[in-house]
């Protein structure tokens, strides 16, 4: 443009002096021609070259202040979409702050049997003007009319709408999180919310509310990130009048440039709406395509400016594209770390070693899950009782993560204390009943026991809840028959039963965990026939033997961990 620009430029000039030298050689030939010649000056038109240099300088101008223009709003429309992300962070990264004081209430009211006093002692610092909440309530759980024990503050909106609290608290024990609701009080329009700890059906619920402007009208303060926009809130996904929460806009909906999202809250979701008032990307770039329009002499320099700014941006897009290659990169090594360690430290809590016994060959398999890094509730234990008899143990705590494996790890010490003091599987099996239901708990455990007395070749059994081991000779295989009776942690004071059994010679006893038999979508039968199938498709021993179960089994795509023990008679 610049060379296009000076082309013309040079096509004028020369014009111009073309046209003097003409005025000049009139003017010689005589006094009445000079006033002929400036009149030829006065009208003159530039050549055809100049004007198809003026008139391409016009078009690669009015092309880029279009191209200036669509990009403007484009970038616009990015940065737009860029900062209703950032916005509905801000509002996912609320959650805690107000998740957190409920749910440490609705801890406190179920370990204190909901006191009045140490609830509003707790929760005051939360409650009143200029604080997070107007009001904060008890509500006890599985009732037919809910209603508060206890409030904090102005009295809740909720309670004066018994049909609407009667259905958010249904909902609200159904669900792990922290439950939104719009409320409608004297005060004005509000927010409330609830949380309840998890699992506790008769417990309690923490509930607050919020207040919000009457008029749903609130601007940004000036110093905030977000004082550039304009913005309507709405809980849930749709935009009705009703929805609104609050807005900095005197009429709705919004319209022109905008953005929106939707931001999950809790249980619910809030769909924000944003629109700029100026310019994101700043005044300058708002004007540009004007300044180009105007200013076509400085065409080249504004768009070789306007490019470079450009050219950046796409280096920064680049390398934020590869920031986040390489973070994705460090996520993926970071969880196959993880995974390794979560087997490893699931491999620590079982026993290192198996006892070697007279008279029986033991061996044992753990898998772990192929999909998470949680590590899981199984575990088994081996140990000689005395010189004749052997007690196994095997079993599985529900859930997953640290809480089920430090759960694991305290069951297990305790069932094989207790197998010191007495070594009948119904007895061992009844202490840890009672040692799980000497406290509050949330998790239930599956658990066999079997005293082997190894010369006399029988299996004495009891199981809480656990599949029944599977005894292989040379006849076949089968299930061994037993009274199975409720999981570990169910309910008190259970009386387990035991059952003896004999034992062939050369028999081998399989005893595992629920996650080598059950699949998705598929009944447990199924399961325990293609465990008998395949142990019983070939003779061979004790390690191949759990090799081929572990290899045909538990290799594949299971979300279960798998613990297998295998003990066989020598004689």
């Amino acid at each position: 443009m610049l060379i296009m620009s000076s082309r013309a430029s040079v096509a004028i000039t020369t014009g111009s002096r073309d046209a003097a030298a003409a005025g000049g050689r009139e003017a010689l030939d005589g006094a009445g021609a000079s006033s002929t010649a400036l009149s030829s000056v006065w009208w003159w038109r530039p050549s055809r070259a100049a004007a198809i240099a003026f008139v391409l300088g016009l078009v690669v101008t009015a092309a880029l202040a279009v191209t200036s223009l669509v990009l403007y709003n484009r970038n616009e429309d990015r940065l737009l979409t860029l900062r209703v992300r950032e916005l509905g962070l801000v509002l996912t990264a609320a959650v805690p702050s107000i998740q957190t004081p409920l749910a440490s209430a609705a801890e406190l009211a179920d370990a204190t049997n909901g006191s009045a006093q140490k609830f509003r002692a707790f929760m005051a610092p939360y409650v009143g003007p200029g604080r997070q909440f107007a009001s904060a309530s008890l509500w006890p759980l599985g009732r037919a009319h809910p209603a508060p024990t206890v409030a904090v503050g102005s009295a809740p909106a909720l309670a004066s709408q018994p049909d609407e609290a009667r259905l958010f608290f249904a909902r609200a024990m159904r669900t792990q999180l922290l439950n939104v609701t719009a409320v409608s009080a004297a005060a004005g329009p509000g927010l409330g919310y609830e949380f309840s700890t998890p699992g506790a059906r008769h417990g309690f619920a923490a509930y607050a509310e919020s207040l919000l402007p009457r008029d749903r009208r609130s601007r940004l303060e000036s110093n905030t990130a977000f004082s550039d926009l304009n913005y309507a809130l709405y809980l849930g996904r749709s935009r009705r009048s009703s929805n609104l929460l609050v807005t900095s806009v005197r009429r709705l909906p919004i319209s022109g440039r905008q953005a929106s999202d939707v931001v999950p809250f809790g249980n619910s979701e809030f769909t924000v709406v944003i629109t700029p008032n100026g310019p994101l990307g700043g005044g300058f770039f708002a004007s540009l395509p004007w300044i180009i329009a105007v200013f076509g002499a400085l065409l080249a320099m504004a768009a070789a400016l306007m490019t470079e700014r450009l050219a950046r941006r796409r280096q920064q897009a680049e390398q934020l594209a590869g920031v986040l290659d390489r973070v994705a990169s460090e996520n993926r090594q970071m969880y196959t770390e993880q995974h390794s360690i979560a087997q490893t430290l699931q491999r620590a809590l079982l026993p290192e070693t198996l006892p070697e016994l007279v008279g029986l060959r033991v061996s044992a398999r753990y898998v772990p899950a192929t999909s998470g890094i949680d590590v899981g509730g199984d575990w088994y234990d081996v140990v000689a009782a005395d010189d004749q008899q052997v007690l196994l143990v095997i079993g599985d705590v529900s859930g997953h993560g640290l809480r089920a494996a430090t759960t694991m790890a305290a069951l297990r010490h305790a069932a094989l204390a207790y197998a010191t003091q007495d070594r009948h599987p119904a007895t061992v099996l009844a202490k840890l009943s009672e040692f799980v239901n000497s406290g509050v708990h949330d998790y239930f455990a599956t658990v066999l026991c079997a005293l082997i007395d190894v010369d006399a070749h029988r299996l004495t059994v009891a199981s809480a809840g656990h599949l029944p081991p599977l005894l292989i000779d040379r006849d076949g295989a089968a299930f061994v028959t037993f009274d199975v009776d409720v999981a570990i942690g169910v309910t008190r004071d259970v009386q387990y039963h035991q059952t003896t059994v004999s034992v062939p010679p050369h028999a081998t006893l399989i005893a595992f965990t629920d996650g080598l038999v059950e699949r998705r979508g598929e009944l447990l039968d199924v399961g325990l026939e293609r465990l008998r199938h395949t142990a019983v498709e070939r003779q061979l021993g004790l390690d191949d033997l759990l090799s081929k179960i572990t290899r045909d089994l538990a290799a594949e795509d299971h979300r279960d961990d798998t613990a297998i023990v295998g003990i066989q008679w020598q004689a």
